[in-house]
């Protein structure tokens, strides 16, 4: 055998190249592949006989295994939908109303969180000390606060809010103990069709300048945009509609008018909102602080005020560092969601929990809970990294 001069030391007999059935299997599992074979098929034979096990038990129990249970008459009733529902309807329906309940505060939270936190970060950089010294007090309280206390805290603020009659009034908003009513917005007498026609070619305009937002000049996105506002402007006129702002005001013994938040989601969005908040403004102080010195001197150098040196040149830079982690919190508001069980809120899993006593299928409806959120997290991660995979794009060169 010739040993050339560059050779790593590894002997290389002569024979076929192709390699054969054994040594497949060890590039594809890695070495011992037979081991490794054994192990998997050990592993599937014990969740077999879990398994059967299992069936036979519910089987001497009078339960029987399976999903039919999803088409049988719920006999609860659940105090706050977004779609209809009644003592009655399936335990599909009912499923779907607490999806939607879990849903609806999760994307409020990650929205409301985001936007406070985004404020404290860049305020605890701030040059301004007591607000410096402010913002990193409430981040080190809030961080070091268990969720569940904080939201027992907020669920009884919310119980001891005055009665309607004196209800505590804040920006057009009524705070009572039966809830938070804030002012709404209502279209009347819209014709669906155009209005949605409007609406379709107003955000297409939208993403379009996004799109093309490196081909195009200033003034053609500020046209693009300002014709896509025009049009958002027309949708009401030109439907016969009449955009009308609904105020809450107290009408008998109670609050008429308005959105009404209960005082269980609305302790829940709050806690919620404050707990992610604080790891948010940790995120993004360390996402500024990231971006080099240099970077804020050449912006100076330009004549840039420091509110569009934040804005045009730091927090671009920033995002690299920040939606990474910015991930991983939108992925735990949306499971920490679920201790709304404990003030009552009844998200998914108060609706599950409920479904699996009424029933006896605890197992299916574990299940339910365990695919319902795994597809909820790998949706936000999904659009979370396609979002970062933009943003990474935009430092590298393009030849």
């Amino acid at each position: 055998m010739i040993t050339l001069p560059w050779s790593t030391g590894v002997d290389t007999l002569p024979g076929s190249t192709k390699p054969g059935f054994f040594r497949r299997l060890a590039s594809w599992w890695g070495p011992r592949p037979l081991g490794q074979l054994a192990l998997i098929l050990g592993v599937l034979a014990i969740f077999w006989w879990f398994g059967t096990n299992t069936a036979a038990t519910l089987d001497r129990v009078g339960i029987s295994p399976g999903f039919a249970f999803l088409e049988r008459s719920a006999n609860f009733e659940i105090g706050e939908t977004m779609i209809a529902y009644r003592a009655g309807d399936t335990y599909a329906r009912a499923i779907l109303a607490g999806l939607l309940n879990t849903m609806k505060v999760a994307l409020i939270g990650c929205f409301l969180a985001t936007a406070l936190g985004v404020a404290l970060g860049v305020a605890r950089l701030s040059g301004n000390l007591l607000l410096a010294n402010l913002v990193r007090w409430y981040v080190e309280v809030v961080r070091n606060v268990p969720l569940l206390l904080q939201l027992f805290f907020w669920s009884a603020l919310a119980h001891a809010l005055p009665p309607p009659r004196h209800a505590v009034g804040a920006l057009g908003a009524q705070l009572t103990n039966r809830g938070i009513f804030v002012p709404a917005v209502s279209l009347d007498g819209a014709a669906a069709p155009a209005g949605m026609l409007l609406t379709v070619l107003a955000l297409g305009a939208g993403v379009l300048v996004v799109a093309l937002r490196r081909r195009l000049g200033l003034a053609a996105r500020a046209g693009i945009l300002a014709g896509a506002a025009g049009l958002a402007m027309l949708a009401v006129p030109l439907t016969g509609a009449a955009l009308t702002i609904e105020l809450p005001q107290l009408a008998g013994f109670n609050i008429r008018g308005g959105w009404m938040l209960t005082p269980e989601f609305a302790a829940l969005l709050a806690g919620l909102v404050v707990k992610f908040s604080a790891s948010i403004a940790e995120i993004v102080r360390a996402g500024i602080e990231s971006v080099g010195r240099g970077q804020w001197e050449a912006a100076r150098a330009l004549g840039l005020h420091p509110g569009q040196i934040m804005r045009l040149v730091v927090l671009p830079q920033a995002l690299r560092v920040i939606t990474p982690l910015l991930t991983s919190s939108y992925l735990d508001l949306t499971k920490d969601s679920s201790l709304a069980v404990a003030i009552g809120y009844p998200d998914l899993v108060n609706v599950i929990n409920t479904t699996a006593n009424t029933t006896g299928q605890s197992l299916e409806a574990l299940a339910i809970l365990v695919m319902v959120y795994l597809a909820l997290n790998l949706s936000v991660s999904a659009l979370m990294n396609l979002y970062n995979s933009r943003v990474a794009l935009r430092g590298e060169a393009r030849h």
